[in-house]
């Protein structure tokens, strides 16, 4: 008996046919976190019972091998088969990469990547495929484990199947707009949102819908910061942090002055700093271990306009691309179009340098205070 590891898992992986090679052994270089809640009784089984648990829960598990190419499942629980229709001999040993398809999102995948790289916990909804193709929304949630030492050893995942729940919100969102009386506000959203569909593009249907929904996402969580503030001046700063750190968390570093920015300025921005984030991931300096992104911004005296730079830093990666894909011309018709303001950028070793300068909407003043 293999005394570091659970006698049900043992049992288990010997009726499935897999049995544990010396390097797939447990080593005392890992320990699990503490119940926050035990007996006496209970705190002695532990381990027996988180098998228990870990087989038994009716949330779909898995763990991967952070060490190992391509992160490899390691660990699957009856529930994730029941999900996505493998069985354990198809999915030990592979990636949890088998689940996507032609739907999946790339700025979710891209999101998925940038947690992997910093080691750190995320929650995301992406589109995913059971084995004989059928479509599911899933909610994964990814957490890293760690040796004692502070080395990375695993990845913990668990998916929730949010497929009805989506339906239903869908039909309570169709029937809630259906009887909300219209904002004088709405025009400027919608505005936003015709250029959102009319400058996304992708060859797949389901790609399409999902470029569109990441954007509008984005634009929501704007909308919630101005709905937060009575619709009033918002600060730069937490447009920016609502943006953009999701996907570079601790690589993101600004610096700038305390700014209020009025209500008409904070959704194209809100946008604009998505576009610029996901291209950083998927072509630029966030899709590399080391990518940093800078981002700075300044007030002219008068109080009539503000300047923001945005800098990738950190990599030599040169895979990035420098033509004008459709993230490109939204960000362009977001800020000269939409905020009349002046673009421009350049590619460098490191990524994308864009310096943007945004005037202020007649009859308002920016509100600035040193920091």
């Amino acid at each position: 008996m293999n005394k570091g590891i659970p006698r049900a898992f043992i049992c288990c992986a010997a009726a499935e046919g897999f049995w544990l090679s010396n390097e797939d052994k447990m080593t005392n270089a890992l320990h699990g976190d503490a119940p926050s809640a035990w007996s006496r009784k209970g705190f002695s089984d532990r381990k027996e019972l988180a098998a228990f648990a870990f087989e038994r829960t009716r949330m779909p598990m898995v763990v991967t091998d952070a060490n190992a190419s391509d992160h490899p499942i390691v660990l699957a629980n009856k529930a994730f088969l029941e999900l996505t229709g493998y069985t354990a001999a198809e999915v030990i040993g592979r990636n949890c990469r088998i689940l996507q398809g032609m739907g999946t999102s790339p700025i979710a995948i891209a999101s998925i990547r940038s947690a992997l790289l910093e080691e750190r916990e995320t929650t995301v909804e992406l589109l995913n495929y059971r084995k004989d193709g059928s479509a599911f929304w899933n909610r994964l949630h990814i957490s890293p484990i760690h040796n004692d030492d502070g080395t990375l050893a695993y990845f913990f995942g668990s998916q929730v199947d949010v497929t009805e729940q989506r339906r239903i919100e869908a039909l309570e969102a169709s029937e809630h707009r259906l009887l909300k009386e219209v904002d004088h506000r709405a025009r400027n959203v919608l505005a936003i949102v015709e250029s959102i569909v009319r400058l996304s593009n992708a060859d797949d249907p389901h790609r399409y819908a999902a470029a569109i929904q990441q954007r509008v996402e984005a634009l929501a969580r704007v909308h919630t910061l101005l709905a937060e503030s009575g619709w009033n001046a918002v600060s730069l700063e937490e447009v920016v942090r609502k943006q953009v750190g999701p996907f570079a968390a601790r690589r993101l570093t600004i610096a700038g002055p305390k700014i209020m920015l009025p209500a008409p300025i904070v959704q194209p921005l809100g946008l604009v700093l998505h576009e610029l984030a996901v291209n950083a991931v998927r072509h630029g300096s966030l899709g590399a271990r080391d990518g940093r992104v800078r981002i700075e911004w300044t007030a002219v005296p008068d109080g009539d306009r503000f300047a923001l730079d945005w800098i990738e830093q950190g990599t030599t990666n040169q895979r990035f691309e420098t033509k004008n894909g459709f993230g490109s011309i939204l960000i362009a018709a977001m800020i000269e179009k939409q905020l009349r303001g002046t673009l421009e950028r350049k590619w460098t070793g490191n990524g994308l340098e864009l310096r943007m300068a945004v005037p202020i909407p007649t009859g308002r003043k920016l509100l600035a205070t040193k920091q």
